[in-house]
Protein backbone atom coordinates (compact mmCIF):
# COMPACT_ATOMS: atom_id res chain seq x y z
CA UNK A 1 0.00 0.00 0.00
CA UNK A 2 1.43 3.23 -0.77
CA UNK A 3 1.60 6.46 1.57
CA UNK A 4 -0.78 8.19 -0.40
CA UNK A 5 -3.50 5.36 -0.31
CA UNK A 6 -2.62 4.44 3.46
CA UNK A 7 -3.68 7.83 4.69
CA UNK A 8 -7.22 7.09 3.04
CA UNK A 9 -7.92 3.74 4.94
CA UNK A 10 -8.15 3.01 8.52
CA UNK A 11 -6.31 -0.37 10.15
CA UNK A 12 -10.35 -1.70 10.29
CA UNK A 13 -10.57 -1.30 5.94
CA UNK A 14 -7.36 -3.15 5.86
CA UNK A 15 -8.59 -5.80 8.29
CA UNK A 16 -11.84 -6.42 6.42
CA UNK A 17 -10.35 -6.08 3.41
CA UNK A 18 -8.02 -8.69 4.12
CA UNK A 19 -11.13 -10.94 5.14
CA UNK A 20 -12.80 -9.78 1.89
CA UNK A 21 -9.35 -11.64 0.15
CA UNK A 22 -9.38 -14.53 1.84
CA UNK A 23 -13.35 -15.24 0.47
CA UNK A 24 -11.72 -14.18 -2.89
CA UNK A 25 -9.62 -17.01 -2.33
CA UNK A 26 -11.88 -19.38 -1.08
CA UNK A 27 -13.96 -18.59 -4.10
CA UNK A 28 -11.00 -19.38 -6.48
CA UNK A 29 -9.67 -22.98 -4.45
CA UNK A 30 -13.20 -23.88 -3.35
CA UNK A 31 -15.76 -23.49 -6.59
CA UNK A 32 -13.14 -22.45 -9.60
CA UNK A 33 -15.03 -19.48 -9.27
CA UNK A 34 -13.25 -15.82 -10.47
CA UNK A 35 -12.06 -14.59 -7.26
CA UNK A 36 -14.12 -11.65 -5.84
CA UNK A 37 -15.14 -11.63 -2.19
CA UNK A 38 -17.17 -9.33 0.15
CA UNK A 39 -17.62 -8.22 3.54
CA UNK A 40 -20.66 -5.91 4.89
CA UNK A 41 -20.00 -4.38 8.10
CA UNK A 42 -22.24 -2.48 9.79
CA UNK A 43 -21.48 -1.04 13.19
CA UNK A 44 -18.27 -2.71 12.95
CA UNK A 45 -19.27 -6.09 13.02
CA UNK A 46 -19.97 -8.52 9.87
CA UNK A 47 -23.43 -9.13 8.89
CA UNK A 48 -22.73 -10.38 5.72
CA UNK A 49 -20.03 -12.64 3.78
CA UNK A 50 -19.87 -13.49 -0.31
CA UNK A 51 -17.89 -14.81 -2.75
CA UNK A 52 -18.11 -15.13 -6.58
CA UNK A 53 -20.86 -18.44 -6.96
CA UNK A 54 -22.86 -17.75 -10.54
CA UNK A 55 -20.93 -20.85 -12.03
CA UNK A 56 -21.81 -22.87 -9.19
CA UNK A 57 -25.67 -21.86 -8.61
CA UNK A 58 -25.50 -21.21 -12.05
CA UNK A 59 -27.10 -17.89 -11.76
CA UNK A 60 -25.37 -14.38 -13.38
CA UNK A 61 -26.80 -12.43 -10.27
CA UNK A 62 -24.00 -14.33 -7.53
CA UNK A 63 -21.60 -11.87 -7.44
CA UNK A 64 -19.99 -11.59 -4.20
CA UNK A 65 -21.55 -8.22 -3.32
CA UNK A 66 -25.19 -9.66 -4.02
CA UNK A 67 -24.33 -12.73 -1.67
CA UNK A 68 -23.06 -10.52 0.95
CA UNK A 69 -26.17 -8.31 0.85
CA UNK A 70 -28.45 -11.64 0.60
CA UNK A 71 -26.62 -12.85 3.99
CA UNK A 72 -26.89 -9.45 5.57
CA UNK A 73 -30.80 -9.19 4.55
CA UNK A 74 -31.37 -12.59 6.21
CA UNK A 75 -29.79 -12.06 9.39
CA UNK A 76 -30.65 -8.61 9.69
CA UNK A 77 -34.27 -9.41 8.51
CA UNK A 78 -34.50 -6.40 6.43
CA UNK A 79 -33.71 -5.38 2.86
CA UNK A 80 -31.96 -1.92 3.93
CA UNK A 81 -28.18 -2.31 5.09
CA UNK A 82 -28.35 1.71 5.99
CA UNK A 83 -25.13 2.99 6.81
CA UNK A 84 -23.08 -0.16 5.95
CA UNK A 85 -19.56 -0.60 4.67
CA UNK A 86 -18.86 -2.58 2.30
CA UNK A 87 -15.41 -4.06 1.17
CA UNK A 88 -15.14 -6.39 -1.68
CA UNK A 89 -11.80 -7.16 -3.95
CA UNK A 90 -12.92 -5.90 -7.65
CA UNK A 91 -14.79 -2.81 -8.15
CA UNK A 92 -18.61 -3.42 -8.51
CA UNK A 93 -20.16 -3.80 -11.72
CA UNK A 94 -23.78 -1.80 -12.56
CA UNK A 95 -25.73 -4.61 -11.42
CA UNK A 96 -23.64 -4.86 -7.82
CA UNK A 97 -23.61 -1.04 -7.86
CA UNK A 98 -27.58 -0.60 -8.12
CA UNK A 99 -28.05 -3.50 -5.84
CA UNK A 100 -25.76 -1.20 -3.21
CA UNK A 101 -27.66 1.57 -3.87
CA UNK A 102 -31.00 0.07 -3.38
CA UNK A 103 -29.59 -1.52 0.07
CA UNK A 104 -28.79 1.87 0.95
CA UNK A 105 -25.05 1.02 1.90
CA UNK A 106 -23.38 3.73 3.69
CA UNK A 107 -19.90 3.47 1.91
CA UNK A 108 -17.78 0.83 -0.36
CA UNK A 109 -14.57 0.38 -0.01
CA UNK A 110 -12.90 -1.63 -2.85
CA UNK A 111 -9.62 -3.73 -3.86
CA UNK A 112 -8.78 -3.75 -7.56
CA UNK A 113 -10.22 -1.36 -10.36
CA UNK A 114 -12.68 -3.14 -13.18
CA UNK A 115 -11.41 -1.94 -16.63
CA UNK A 116 -14.40 -3.40 -18.25
CA UNK A 117 -17.01 -3.52 -16.26
CA UNK A 118 -16.29 -1.23 -13.58
CA UNK A 119 -19.08 0.97 -11.75
CA UNK A 120 -17.28 2.98 -9.60
CA UNK A 121 -15.58 5.12 -11.82
CA UNK A 122 -13.65 3.01 -14.35
CA UNK A 123 -16.32 2.28 -16.97
CA UNK A 124 -19.16 3.89 -15.28
CA UNK A 125 -19.99 6.25 -12.18
CA UNK A 126 -23.23 3.91 -11.14
CA UNK A 127 -22.17 3.93 -7.81
CA UNK A 128 -21.80 8.32 -7.28
CA UNK A 129 -24.86 9.70 -10.09
CA UNK A 130 -26.13 12.42 -8.24
CA UNK A 131 -29.87 11.67 -10.28
CA UNK A 132 -29.98 9.20 -7.20
CA UNK A 133 -31.74 9.18 -4.31
CA UNK A 134 -29.57 7.61 -2.47
CA UNK A 135 -25.35 9.04 -1.70
CA UNK A 136 -22.64 6.79 -0.90
CA UNK A 137 -19.24 7.03 -0.41
CA UNK A 138 -16.67 4.88 -2.10
CA UNK A 139 -13.45 4.71 -1.99
CA UNK A 140 -10.91 2.28 -4.13
CA UNK A 141 -7.46 1.06 -4.30
CA UNK A 142 -7.10 -0.66 -0.60
CA UNK A 143 -4.69 -3.62 -1.07
CA UNK A 144 -5.30 -3.33 -4.76
CA UNK A 145 -2.33 -4.74 -6.08
CA UNK A 146 -3.11 -8.30 -4.00
CA UNK A 147 -6.41 -8.08 -5.53
CA UNK A 148 -5.58 -7.85 -8.88
CA UNK A 149 -2.76 -10.29 -8.73
CA UNK A 150 -5.07 -13.18 -7.65
CA UNK A 151 -7.14 -11.92 -10.56
CA UNK A 152 -4.96 -12.61 -13.62
CA UNK A 153 -3.08 -14.93 -11.74
CA UNK A 154 -6.62 -17.13 -11.83
CA UNK A 155 -7.28 -15.80 -15.69
CA UNK A 156 -3.93 -16.58 -16.76
CA UNK A 157 -4.44 -20.13 -15.28
CA UNK A 158 -7.54 -20.54 -17.65
CA UNK A 159 -5.82 -19.76 -20.36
Amino acid sequence: MTDETSELFTPEDTAWMRRALQLAAHARDAENEVPVGAVLVLNGEIVGLGWNRNITLHDPTAHAEVMALRAAGEKLTNHRVVGATLYVTLEPCSMCAMALIHARIGRVVYAATDPKTGAAGSVFDTLIDPRHNHRLEVQGGLLAEESASMLRDFFRARR
